[in-house]
């Protein structure tokens, strides 16, 4: 829970209620030109490597917020990647609603729209479960582009992607057991032609490669994936 000289967290105010986000600020502090991202945790909670990951994008320059969105059920949550902890994080995950989720990330991009300016530009980063969110987010039109990583889910969402008029930058791992290649086919082909889209695959990548707190972590996979969207989002944002 703890906070960097640049972070805190916020209360994001909605009809179903208050909850929380870690917003997070670029090391010079906040300028007219920051564009934002709202960063969607995976099924662990807004831990600390989540936490991290927004700091990680604020010092690239962004202004990151990274909404609770297991509020309703767990506030507040932070899980580890085994045992009890995971059996907890799938429970979450069975039981969260996914148009109430959609409803508080675009409550949060309203909070962070009010800290860069209405102007602004806001792009939506999400792993796992906040993978599929970040990339209902950009087939709904809620953000200017959306990168997801290993969006649990997003192939059987696909009849969203004929909406899609914003770019987008996948990334999967290869060795993925829950996400096939298959599976990457058909999103592949759901999103050819689309303005500024693009899948990658990390041949060497399991699920959760871009996690440094998780056994499936993959240094190279991760810093392939990161200098890929850090390139996504100066030139989507711009």
């Amino acid at each position: 829970m703890s906070n960097t000289p640049n972070s805190r967290w916020i209360q994001i105010d909605t009809p179903d209620g208050s909850f929380d986000a870690y917003l997070s600020l670029p090391p010079a502090g906040k300028q007219a030109a920051n564009p934002g991202i709202v960063l969607v945790q995976e099924i662990f909670g807004v831990n600390e490597h989540i936490r991290s990951v927004a700091d990680q994008y604020a010092s690239d320059g962004y202004v990151v917020m990274a909404p609770d969105v297991f509020w309703r059920s767990a506030p507040h949550v932070e899980l580890g990647y085994s045992g009890k902890d995971w059996e907890q994080a799938m429970a979450l995950r069975k039981a969260v609603n996914v148009e109430a989720t959609l409803a508080d990330i675009g409550a949060t991009i309203e909070a962070l729209r009010g800290e860069i300016g209405a102007g602004g530009k806001v792009a939506a980063v999400g792993y796992c479960f906040g993978g599929l969110m970040s990339y209902l987010a950009a087939a709904r039109g809620m953000v200017d582009a959306a990168v997801p990583y290993y969006g649990g889910g997003i192939q059987n969402n696909l009849h969203e992607a004929a909406a899609l008029n914003v770019p987008v930058q996948f990334h999967y791992g290869a060795l993925d057991a829950h996400i096939t290649p298959d599976d990457v086919e058909k999103v592949r082909q759901a999103v050819a032609g689309k303005r500024g889209t693009e899948v990658f695959v990390y041949e060497q990548a399991d699920h959760g490669f871009n996690c440094w707190a998780r056994e499936s972590y993959h240094q190279r996979s991760a810093a392939l994936a990161h200098g890929r969207a850090l390139t996504f989002l100066a030139n989507a944002l711009s």
